[in-house]
């Protein structure tokens, strides 16, 4: 990947659409709009204002890093073929940051991360130094271990407690999110998959298929 190109990072695993360019070491533009549905028709736009907002365009990317989750399903799907197509057309690799991930980035003290789920549920993680030390669980307030002993700060979208919770805004967790897939980037990481801990609760038609007459 070229040293000097900036890094796209961009993110619709949850209800909005998020981007932020890297460059250098440093943020040099961002764009979020919060949307419950319509992330397809917008993130290519929001992405190219932001480039143009700077200067840049297409070609100027040097690098992409997608949120893959965990999340909403379809959110996750639009931007990570998003960020493969990108990654094909422009000649560039492209990496997948998860949303632990993310809320991790800079922080060197034992962490459990937690981001939503379905069903008042909070998919959680904990890392130390900034590494995982674990893989991601879903986790339910009724869980006997949901409440982590209390050498390990809490990080994200926990619900209220008497515990300090650390709970970087959505902008912070974009930047994040440039500055990780930097590193994966740097690492030769494999490119981005939607990260999902269960199915969509989409079901199959109850209908049965229409027949095909031959003609």
């Amino acid at each position: 990947m070229p040293s000097d190109r900036p890094i796209l990072a961009f993110d619709t695993s949850v209800a909005h659409c998020a981007a932020a360019l890297l460059w250098r070491g440093e943020i040099i533009a961002e764009a979020r709009e919060p949307m419950a549905k319509g992330q397809a028709e917008r993130l290519m736009p929001l992405i190219e204002e932001m480039l143009i907002s700077v200067g840049r365009g297409w070609r100027d990317v040097g690098g992409v890093a997608v949120g893959v989750g965990p999340g909403n399903f379809t959110g996750i799907r639009i931007s990570v073929a998003a960020a493969r197509g990108l990654a094909l057309g422009l000649g560039v690799q492209a990496v997948g940051v998860t949303g632990p991930e993310m809320l991790a980035y800079g922080l060197t003290a034992r962490i459990r991360v937690a981001t939503p789920a379905a069903r008042n549920a909070l998919y959680v993680q904990d890392f130390a130094g900034g590494a995982p030390l674990g893989p991601i669980r879903e986790a339910n307030p009724d869980d006997a271990d949901f409440w982590p002993e209390t050498n390990l700060d809490l990080v994200g979208d926990w619900p209220e407690t008497g515990r300090k919770i650390l709970r970087p805004d959505p902008a912070a967790r974009i930047r994040a999110m440039a500055f990780v897939g930097a590193q994966k980037l740097a690492a030769g990481a494999p490119p981005p998959a939607p990260f999902y801990l269960r199915a969509a609760d989409a079901a199959p038609p109850s209908d049965p298929p229409p027949v095909i007459l031959d003609a």
